[in-house]
């Protein structure tokens, strides 16, 4: 009898290889996956794009900053020693961190809290061989080391001396200002004219002092010069400042300085002093375009509490020249008196002479060159000059349209006011407008700085319901909202 049970089917395939298969492509899934995303990182590492969202443009640097660190030719090292606690710390790393991206490799960036980062600091102070007892910025290149401190890098308002709120950011100006200096190597030199006057002794002391704080800072030194001690001008001088004479050149001491403004290469900085009696050298500043007028610039009015007379001029820089364009967008106001300029930037004659001069510094439209500013109530007439009023021209004798080739002009700044340098009254804009004009005179406006960015306050009032509106919704509606999302994905799961 035939066994007529159904014989077993032969055995179902194994289910090995098609576990292998579903984990090798899950690996392979991995692989490419982790590939992409590394590679896009690798990507965006290398070729990105950064906007700066700021209103100001707080984060960006400015064009002559970018087109010098793009030929950087030496290695840059900057270390950041802030206290994290600082109120200009956020600020400071973030230019330094536009420094490093824009520096094609050439600038490494250490951020060191002197306060946490005990031996760090203690390891830079050997190395720099500087105390390093303040916040500041630490900038080395070419074997040459420069420390960069907080006042440096901000403007502040006016106030008490211990609590002056910060206006403005100038970190970039000082930055990119030393690291120049130290690529540059030796300083320029300027002799400062003395044996002339001064309105007081405090003025040339205080004249002295700022001009040498600016010699420390834009790499050139400050030497005294005496015109009736010598029989020409130095062969090393880069430029002489004139800063407030009271008495006149003799004829000789013109004819050194006319013969030393037509040489080959010359620097005028002259800060005229409108009670000093320079008639010679007033003429000398006329043959070259700019004559000192005999008046005060003021503004003057009757009020109910009786007679208002300002001589403190508040006036606007050109937005053309290379000395002031970088501080256009600033204000700057002149303190004791100034004697305005008859500037003849448009003299047939002079342009024959090659000779090109140019308006740097405007009063506001209220102030008017008065010639009775004695009187108890000045008020414009015939013989007073009338807008525009100039406060500084520039002049410049032999230039030509190549940039290349000015570098062997003869460059003069006038100023028609000695106060700027006051250390009562000084702005932090009138010492960089010094700066940036002894810069353009020795050939260096890539040196004449970057507009201070303007720090900005804003206060939020809110009445008490909006406080515990505010408060409801970060404490109990917004936490509410994530836990219920939690609870109904956690139950969806649940139903699955």
């Amino acid at each position: 009898m035939s066994d007529s049970s159904p014989q077993p089917s032969s055995a179902l395939p194994s289910s090995a290889p098609k576990r292998w298969g579903i984990g090798l492509n899950v690996a392979l899934q991995i692989l490419l996956i982790l590939a992409i995303f590394f590679g896009l990182n690798r990507l965006s590492y290398r070729y990105h794009v950064r906007w700066d969202l700021s209103p100001q443009q707080s984060y960006t640097l400015s064009a002559n900053t970018t087109n010098y660190l793009n030929k950087l030719s030496k290695d840059v090292f900057i270390a950041n020693v802030f206290a994290r606690d600082a109120k200009i710390f956020p600020d400071v790393q973030a230019l330094l961190e536009e420094y490093r991206l824009n520096g094609k490799g050439r600038i490494k960036l250490r951020s060191i809290d002197p306060l946490r980062d005990i031996d760090r600091a203690e390891a830079l102070k050997a190395e720099t061989g500087m105390a390093l007892d303040q916040n500041g910025v630490v900038i080395r290149a070419g074997g040459r080391t420069r420390f960069i401190r907080e006042e440096e890098m901000v403007i502040r308002d006016t106030g008490t001396e211990s609590a002056r709120p910060i206006k403005a950011f100038r970190g970039e100006d000082a930055v990119t200002s030393a690291m120049i200096n130290l690529i540059e190597g030796d300083g320029r030199k300027f002799y400062l004219i003395v044996g002339k006057g001064s309105r007081t002794e405090a003025a040339l002391a205080d004249a002295l002092a700022a001009l040498g704080e600016l010699g420390r800072q834009q790499n050139f030194k400050l030497m005294p010069l005496n015109f009736a001690e010598i029989n020409g001008v130095p062969e090393d001088a880069d430029g002489l400042l004139f800063a407030g004479i009271r008495y006149d050149l003799s004829e000789r001491e013109i004819a050194m300085l006319k013969a030393y403004w037509e040489g080959k290469r010359a620097g005028l900085l002259v800060m005229l002093d409108p009670a000093g009696e320079t008639p010679r050298l007033n003429a000398f500043l006329g043959l070259n375009g700019v004559t000192p007028r005999e008046d005060r610039v003021l503004f003057a009015e009757s009020t109910g509490a009786g007679v208002r007379k300002e001589f403190s001029v508040q006036a606007i820089f050109d937005n053309e020249s290379p000395i002031t364009q970088p501080l256009s967008t600033s204000t700057i106001i002149l303190p004791g008196q100034s004697q305005s300029l008859d500037v003849r930037f448009d003299d047939e004659y002079l342009q024959k002479q090659n000779i090109l001069v140019h308006p740097l510094i405007g009063a506001t439209d209220r102030y008017w060159g008065e010639k009775n500013y004695l009187e108890e109530l000045p008020i414009v007439d015939e013989e007073d000059h009338k807008q525009p009023i100039y406060l500084a021209a520039s002049v410049e004798r032999g230039s030509v349209a190549d940039e290349r080739l000015r570098v062997d002009s003869c460059r003069m700044v006038v100023v028609g006011n000695s106060y700027m340098l006051d250390k009562k009254s000084a702005l932090a804009v009138n010492r960089d407008f010094v700066a940036a004009s002894l810069n353009w005179i020795v050939n260096r406006e890539k040196l004449s700085g970057a507009p201070p960015k303007l720090k900005h306050s804003y206060r939020i009032q809110l009445n008490s319901r909006q406080n515990e509106l505010i408060f409801w919704i970060t404490t109990i509606a917004m936490p509410g909202l994530v836990l219920v999302l939690g609870m109904m994905i956690w139950a969806s799961r649940r139903a699955a």
